[in-house]
């Protein structure tokens, strides 16, 4: 039905999902990335239609290109990214529909070190002034997970204060859709929250909820 995924069968289910992810940052971390299903072969394959086996929320960040780093091709990823993984109803709504009419078995909210929306967001928990336009927007959501980082320990690091966001974010996710806490209820579909280290592009486990383990 879907074909080939990272060289093995298309995997159904949340922990199948998992490993097919991670197997595929170890490649591009260990620079043996594979680049599957990116031929003709592949893009023809999919002209009926996508049954892509992981929903990626990320950061809109130039060097988060979640196909690359986790080593997937046309048809594997269904990906929706702003800026900060700030989530609005555009986003949610995404999210939900891979969940709901793709069904995707894995969702990951993907942070990552030196986040520019989350120093931004810093910044102005420590002067008080706000960004200009609709970057404030971005600023207000992401400023509960910088206060969160800030109560757990007063000297937080910036990429400390990016993994409670993507907690903070994987969390509010089965908080606010009853759609996505429907399917990790029922063991039909989890919920992760990586952080990828730019440095040796390693994504790191900061939370879960779902059947990850075979």
């Amino acid at each position: 039905m879907a074909g080939e995924a990272n060289g093995s069968s298309h995997p159904f289910t949340p922990a199948a999902a998992w490993a097919t992810l991670m197997e595929g940052n170890r490649r591009f971390v260990e620079s043996v990335a594979s680049h599957p299903n990116q031929d003709a072969a592949r893009r023809s394959s999919l002209t009926g239609g996508q049954h892509p086996f992981v929903t990626i929320f990320g950061c809109s960040d130039s060097r988060l290109a979640a196909e690359i780093i986790f080593d997937m091709g046309l048809g594997d990823a269904f990906v929706v990214r702003t800026a900060g993984h700030v989530i609005d109803n555009t986003a949610l709504g995404s999210i939900e529909f891979g969940e709901e009419y793709l069904d995707v078995p894995l969702i990951v909210v993907l942070g990552h070190d030196s986040c520019g929306a989350v120093t931004a967001t810093k910044a102005s928990v420590e002067t008080g002034a706000m960004p200009a336009g609709h970057v404030r927007g971005i600023v207000e959501l992401i400023t509960p997970s910088v206060l969160a980082a800030l109560r757990i320990d007063s000297a937080s690091s910036i990429d400390s204060m990016v993994a409670e966001h993507v907690k903070q974010t994987a969390a509010r996710l089965l908080e606010e859709s009853p759609i996505i806490a429907e399917g990790v209820a029922s063991q039909k579909t989890a919920v992760v929250g990586l952080t990828y280290h730019l440095n040796d592009g390693r994504a790191e486990l900061v939370y879960s909820n779902g059947p990850i383990t075979a």
